[in-house]
């Protein structure tokens, strides 16, 4: 009977048989055939235990809607204060002296951050004089060292300038090569040393 009404209930892509378990029976099922001509007996009542548990009911009632009573009327009373009695002014006066405090911390903590800002503002500024220095000190030592390099090739222009041949001493020059004959036909060895050359005649 359980497996029709499950049945019914359940769509019909599903399998018609299902895992065995036990359920309830649906509302529309008639009672089981062992138990239609049942009728409940009604437990018996002592009247006197009936009264004696009435009568304890009701005093429990009673005694809980009492400590009900107490209850939310404390609560109300201390909402009460809370909003507008004395403990009101004393939250208050609490509240302005936290505020009070943490508005002196922030002020310290102000202090301290902003001399500990100066302190990174003047430690960068030196860094940076510093590293300016050290550049303009750079700039200049290699100015002087390519003004000392041009000062060198000069001098060196003007001794070679001395050397050079001019129509002043063209002749004079002639006469020494003339003089003064130079043989360029030698060889070298793997040293660089002259081992061999031929005799100019």
């Amino acid at each position: 009977m359980w497996a029709r009404c499950c049945r019914r209930l359940l769509p019909a892509a599903l399998p018609a048989r299902l895992v065995p378990c036990r359920g309830r029976k649906c509302r529309t099922d008639p009672p089981a055939r062992s138990k239609a001509e049942r009728l409940r007996v009604p437990t018996p009542v002592d009247p006197a235990e009936l009264l004696v548990v009435q009568g304890r009911y009701r005093h429990y009632v009673a005694v809980v809607a009492a400590l009900r009573g107490e209850f939310k009327e404390a609560l109300l009373r201390r909402r009460y204060e809370e909003e507008v009695g004395a403990l009101a002014e004393e939250r208050a006066r609490t509240e302005a002296e936290e505020h009070q405090r943490l508005m002196e911390f922030n002020q310290r903590e102000n202090q301290r951050l902003q001399g500990l800002r100066d302190e990174r503002l003047r430690q960068e500024a030196e860094a940076e004089a510093q590293q300016k220095h050290q550049a303009a000190a750079s700039r200049e030592k290699k100015r002087a060292e390519f003004l000392s390099e041009k000062e060198r090739e000069v001098l060196q222009l003007q001794e070679e300038v001395k050397s050079f041949i001019t129509l002043e001493n063209l002749e004079q020059r002639i006469e020494e090569a003339l003089d003064n004959p130079q043989s360029y036909n030698f060889a070298l060895d793997k040293e660089g040393r002259v081992a061999k050359q031929t005799v100019q005649q």
